[in-house]
C-alpha cells in the first residue's frame, strides 16, 4: 500500500476560501487548508483539496 499523494503547495497560489475569498494556510499535519477569516478548515483527501463548505470543519477563532 502506498502513501496518499502529498498536497502540492503551489496550489495555494490559486486557491482561496470559497466563503471569504481570503488566502488559505496549509496545515500539513491535519491535511487541511485553513481559512482563519471564515473559521473553516477544508480537508485534503488523497492530495486533493475539498473546497466544499459542507465538507469543511469549523474551527475556533483562537486555533
Amino acid at each position: 500500500m502506498t502513501d496518499a499523494p502529498l498536497f502540492d503547495r503551489h496550489m495555494l497560489e490559486a486557491l482561496v476560501c470559497p466563503v471569504t475569498h481570503a488566502t488559505l494556510s496549509y496545515d500539513a499535519q491535519a491535511q487541511e487548508l485553513v481559512s482563519r477569516t471564515a473559521g473553516l478548515a477544508f480537508p485534503i483527501r488523497s492530495g486533493i483539496p475539498i473546497m466544499l463548505i459542507d465538507e469543511a470543519r469549523q474551527i475556533r477563532a483562537d486555533d
